[in-house]
This record gives C-alpha cells, structure tokens and sequence, in this order.
C-alpha cells in the first residue's frame, strides 16, 4: 500500500475509525517488525485524529519504556502500577480518564494533557505494552475509542512481530 492515508474528518468518529482501520491494516500487513508497525499506527491514529499524544510504551523487565509516538517529548520509562500506563499494564484493561488530574498517582508528562485512554497490548495473555493516547480536553475519550483502539491493536496479532 501507498503510505498515504485518506483522512476523513467530517464524519462522526465511529465513522473515522471504520475507514481508518482498513488503512492500518494496510499498512501493517505483511510487516513483520513491531516498530515499524507501531510507528505507522501511531502516526495514522494522529493523522486522523490529532490528539494531543499517541504513542506505545513496550514492556521490559519492571517497566514500560517508550515506545514509537506521535507527538510533544514524553515520560521514558513507567513502573508497573504507576500512572494511568502503568496501572492498565498491571490490571491488564482499557482505562479511560475524563480528568487526569483526578487520577491517583497520575504521572504528568505533560501539563497540557487533560484526558487519556491506556489500552494494554497482549501476546496470548501476557501484557507485552500499552497504547496511551492523550487529549488535551477533558472527558475525550469513551467507549467507542475503547472499542475501535481495541480493534486496531488486535491487528497486530496477526504480523507475527510479537
């Protein structure tokens, strides 16, 4: 596929996803390196969408450490149960945060950040990383992200880069 997207703004955001994810698909397939392919997902999440910061965090050892992101400069490395990240890696589930300065133990990376989505990233069942997306308005995310995120992850699956 050609690394062009077609962005599709004046659609409700179910919508966005549903042609996006084709896309992504796209451009996953048949790449078999996880950077790479995190890289170009972060990049089309952001081009479709232009959240605040999207970006991966791969697990290794007791951390999550950066991973491929689009975006201002972010947090290095997060301990397990640390942060809305690290708290997904260790309860192994979708967070979604209206306000994170409500959220206990919420690492500011950046002050402009205001909402978050964390979905954890799965190898069978063992939480290999996590997709953080912030916003810097508050109560952006919801249900509907948490379910296509969730669908664009699970590509991944199927790229043997695990």
């Amino acid at each position: 596929m050609a690394e062009d997207l077609v962005i599709s703004r004046n659609i409700d955001k179910e919508s966005q996803y549903v042609s996006l994810i084709p896309q992504v698909k796209a451009l996953i397939t048949g790449e078999d390196d996880l950077i790479a392919n995190l890289a170009n997902i972060a990049a089309a999440l952001k081009e479709q969408f232009g959240w605040f910061w999207v970006g991966f965090y791969l697990v290794k050892g007791d951390e999550l450490v950066l991973g491929p992101f689009q975006g201002p400069v972010a947090c290095t490395r997060i301990k397990k149960g640390k942060g809305v990240c690290g708290t997904s890696w260790q309860q192994n589930e979708i967070l979604i945060v209206d306000d994170v300065d409500q959220f206990p133990g919420h690492i500011a990376c950046a002050s402009a950040s205001r909402s978050e989505i964390v979905l954890p990233l799965l190898k069978g069942a063992e939480v290999v990383g996590v997709l953080d997306v912030d916003s810097e308005y508050l109560s952006h995310f919801d249900d509907i992200d948490a379910k296509y995120l969730k669908e664009i992850i699970s590509l991944l699956d199927g790229t043997n880069c695990y």
